[in-house]
């Protein structure tokens, strides 16, 4: 039985994050990911990728798919991406989206069994992506920055035994942990059957392996672990083009403090890494991921409009204009509420809202992802269905 220890763990390659500025025009920290030829044979231009982690990207002419939240729920995620058209429906996980975008809009981690295993299948879908000039982006939600804050009280049995078990698979594997990460999600389905054994919650042997699946979980996720510098290879807050995407909502306060500072201050925190020499303590970024108007814990924009009067929504249509014009975006598009009904979109389209609940979870709802192509946003809400049977909204 592998040991819990920190320092036998392969962690992630280090990288010092560039100094960012706020410009989000291409740069030393701006990245072209590829070209690619389009479906009507026309050459796109390469995605660009500005930010450490991803703040800008431009991706012209690229199809863009939005998923909301899933929470460690991986059958309810592979619906969800093959009704995209980005994955296989063969079980083999291989992108099928050619040029697509893919971004997923955080909480992966909680109230689910496959938590890891879903983090390694965007990471493999996102280097399967890049060959055929299409990319993988994630934002981070509540649920992430709360489990790297050590806050555990949404994790469910299964979660944590996921965590003993990749644990120990990284202690086997400690040689590359690229090649680790990205095989997990096969070889977790295997683990997964042979622990489900009928055993009673209040199981002496039950009750250890929560214990450890604690420990397990807090050396994965605390500050500077391997899962959280996972975790701190993605952003808060993402625009794509003229869209911007976050989990809970972007205000103006969020964008006159700095989107690329919020980026950073996240992701150095998840790293453990201090912005000073004189701290040992890396900055909690509080604007970030803290209080209930920070941008993963923002529901602002989804509230059921139909229980606010007319001052208040007009109030709130007042600040997302505000904010939209301010981080020179057309449209929001956000997770952390579940909606009832279905996504969609409010205050003229300007904010599209996808988290459906559709983890087992959460809601055990139909899977529902949102589809922009050439600024037109429709829902798919089925494998089958076509764009005259979907909600069509057109921002050109």
């Amino acid at each position: 039985m592998a040991s819990l220890c920190l320092n036998s763990l392969p962690l992630p390659p280090p990288s010092q994050p560039p100094k960012l500025s706020e410009a989000p025009s291409p740069s030393s920290n701006s990245l072209n990911i590829n070209s690619y030829y389009g479906s009507k044979g026309e050459a796109l231009k390469p995605i660009v990728v500005s930010g450490n982690p991803p703040t800008y990207v431009s991706a012209p002419g690229r199809r863009i798919v939005a998923v909301g939240d899933l929470h460690g729920d991986l059958d309810q995620t592979r619906c969800a991406l093959e009704m995209a058209g980005v994955l296989s429906p063969d079980g083999q996980d291989l992108w099928t989206g050619g040029e697509t975008v893919l971004i997923q809009l955080g909480d992966i981690l909680d109230r689910g069994e496959d938590e890891i295993a879903i983090l390694s299948l965007l990471r493999s879908l996102d280097i399967q992506a890049k060959d055929e000039g299409g990319a993988v982006f994630q934002v981070n939600g509540n649920h992430e920055t709360m489990n790297v804050d050590g806050d555990f009280r949404y994790v469910e049995t299964g979660g944590f035994d996921e965590c003993i078990d990749f644990l120990e698979y990284l202690d086997d594997n400690r040689d590359d942990w690229e090649e680790a990460f990205v095989g997990w999600t096969g070889v977790s389905k295997q683990l997964k059957e042979d622990r489900k054994m009928p055993l009673n919650y209040w199981d002496p042997w039950n009750l250890v392996r929560r214990q450890k699946g604690v420990i397990a979980r807090s050396i994965l996720l605390r500050p500077g672990g391997p899962l959280a510098c996972e975790l701190a290879r993605h952003a808060v807050v993402l625009k794509v083009n003229d869209w911007v995407f976050c989990h809970g909502g972007l205000i103006p306060n969020h964008v006159a403090y700095g989107v690329e500072r919020m980026n950073r201050e996240v992701s150095h925190w998840m790293r453990g890494l201090s912005d000073s020499d004189e701290s040992d303590n890396p900055h909690f970024p509080f604007i970030a991921t803290r209080g209930y108007d920070s941008v993963v814990w923002n529901r602002l924009y989804s509230r059921d409009t139909s229980e606010l009067d007319d001052y208040q929504n007009n109030q709130i249509h007042s600040i997302l204009e505000e904010t939209l014009h301010a981080v020179g975006a057309k449209a929001m598009v956000v997770g952390h509420t579940p909606q009832t009904t279905g996504a969609n979109c409010k205050y003229n389209c300007s904010i599209w809202r996808i988290d459906v609940g559709m983890s087992s979870g959460v809601l055990n709802s139909r899977p529902e992802v949102l589809e922009i192509k050439d600024n037109n946003a429709r829902v798919i809400r089925s494998k089958w269905e076509t764009s005259s049977e979907s909600q069509v909204v057109d921002f050109i």
